[in-house]
């Protein structure tokens, strides 16, 4: 029962610049948009040792990808 809160509480949680690669990939199909959008640390080995440090907005503006758009398609 208090998983299913948390689950529904991160599920429903608003995903911002701020947001860690690590917290965004718990949410289910999360994964699939990161993809989409073509986030290289998804795949990255070395990513793997920072996915609590990363930030989506710091991805973003690293690799000049559309941030607008992934959290649009993350929320």
């Amino acid at each position: 029962m208090i998983a299913d809160a948390v689950v529904a509480a991160i599920a429903n949680a608003m995903i911002n610049k701020n947001t860690t690669l690590g917290k965004i990939l718990e949410i289910k199909g999360s994964e699939k948009v990161l993809t989409k959008h073509k986030v290289p640390c998804v795949s990255c080995p070395m990513a793997k040792f920072e996915m609590e440090k990363l930030k989506i907005g710091e991805i973003c503006k690293m690799y000049g990808l559309p941030l607008k758009d992934i959290l649009k398609d993350l929320n």
